[in-house]
């Protein structure tokens, strides 16, 4: 998985990033957004256009935010919460639109700082 959006977008959804991307493979939850690791491209262009610098590499997390990685891919692997199947690769975040949930992980957790 190149890239991953950690805790800094948890209720802050800008949605910049998903305007920059040229696969479309951000997908809107209920209260963060998630790049799917079977779509992205590693372009990197997501990364400088987060104002509130969520976006790293999976390999550059910021200590402390390391299950952020392995949350993303449940997103896409595992049903999520009031869905029967996992969402997989969808093929594009504009093809089904804002997915309305989270993550049991994102949506229990609570922000730091």
């Amino acid at each position: 998985m190149p890239y991953v959006i950690a805790e800094a977008c948890i209720d802050v959804m800008d949605r910049s990033c998903m305007e920059e991307c040229p696969v479309d493979c951000i997908y809107e939850g209920e209260r963060k957004l998630y790049i799917n690791p079977l779509e992205c491209i590693d372009c990197g262009n997501c990364e400088p256009v987060c104002p509130v610098q969520a976006i790293s590499q999976d390999r550059r997390v910021p200590d402390g935010q390391h299950q952020f990685v392995a949350d993303a891919e449940r997103f896409f692997t595992e049903p999520l919460p009031g869905r029967d199947g996992s969402l997989g690769a969808p093929g594009g975040a504009v093809n089904i639109g804002p997915i309305g949930t989270d993550t049991e992980f994102v949506a229990g957790y609570v922000k730091h700082g």
